[in-house]
């Protein structure tokens, strides 16, 4: 029986119109309206990630100084704890510092990878501030720097080593730590990318040593680029898979009322059916069955209506 999906809000992102008229505007009241609104959608965290995107540049320091302004405006309408979005140590370092856990819980942490510099200190923030933490298994630490994940067994070494590191030097348990195990966009998947974390979630699910943890993916990225009239159906298809292999969280847009859709939904058999020809066989390369998983998306596609990008 999968577990109940936990929404994470992703709409204060500069991504987003809305988010980023507030960044450019520094007007907290913008944030406080989207916080307001994702919570009032059932949004059970809200994540805010203030960095910029190939719309808007933004500077680390106009983060920072940002930052104090607007997450305790955040705090004023809502008590729906908050999820902050950003490799940055000195970016984790001033958010948690302006967040008032009396009124909202614990934090989350997203997140912590081998890639990340500063990496200790980050562990150190996670204890001292005692938050819940994302983990991305979607890399590994590899000689001379780190390399993606490339297969499922990689993702669960990846998982296992910080679970014992958040343990052992953040006292974390289990339940408080969420495992990224990454998401790509499934119409452009050539290597395999979508099957590798639904293969990832259900060894790390299956693992004795991480009974309790949690799981959770970045839902937007998984329809990216496909058309408007099925990139709904397709993330809650996607639901459906992920949370038979112990998903149980997403960062997603609550406006769209994410979850997963019944099992024997058209969808969810196009779906399992484009992922499965995604799976080499007889010898193939990866290369092979990946463009023949794009295919069968594309015939998904091609059925939905309207067919606009």
């Amino acid at each position: 029986m999968s577990s109940p999906l936990h929404i994470v809000g992703e709409l204060m992102n500069n991504s987003f119109a809305r988010a980023r008229k507030a960044f450019l505007h520094r007007d907290p009241r913008g944030y406080q309206a989207l916080a307001k609104m994702q919570a009032d959608a059932g949004a059970a965290w809200l994540d805010l990630n203030i960095d910029g995107t190939q719309l808007v540049q933004v500077r680390r320091q106009e983060m920072l100084d940002f930052l104090p302004d607007v997450i305790p405006a955040i705090q004023e309408v809502t008590s729906t704890p908050l999820c902050f979005d950003n490799p940055s140590f000195e970016y984790q370092k001033v958010a948690l510092e302006h967040y008032d856990r009396n009124k909202s819980g614990p934090p989350i942490m997203n997140s912590i990878a081998a890639s990340r510099e500063h990496l200790d200190e980050m562990i150190d923030l996670v204890k001292h501030y005692d938050t819940l933490v994302i983990v991305m298994a979607s890399e590994t630490f590899a000689p001379g720097g780190t390399s993606q994940c490339m297969n499922p067994q990689d993702s669960l070494r990846a998982a296992k080593h910080f679970v014992e590191l958040l343990s052992t030097k953040a006292g974390r348990r289990n339940d408080q730590i969420l495992i990224d195990p990454g998401l790509a966009p499934v119409g452009a998947d050539t290597y395999g990318l979508v099957n590798i974390g639904l293969d990832a979630m259900r060894l790390i699910s299956s693992d004795p040593d991480l009974r309790g943890v949690h799981m959770i993916v970045g839902l937007s990225n998984f329809a990216w680029g496909t058309p408007k009239g099925v990139r709904g159906e397709l993330e809650k298809a996607y639901l459906t898979l992920g949370t038979e292999v112990g998903l149980d969280f997403a960062i997603a847009n609550p406006e769209k009322s994410p979850a997963p859709l019944p099992a024997d939904h058209p969808m969810v058999a196009k779906l399992r059916d484009a992922l499965a020809r995604g799976r080499p066989h007889n010898g193939e390369t990866v290369a092979v069955s990946g463009f023949r998983q794009i295919e069968a998306v594309m015939a998904i596609c091609s059925e939905a209506q309207p067919v606009d990008f």
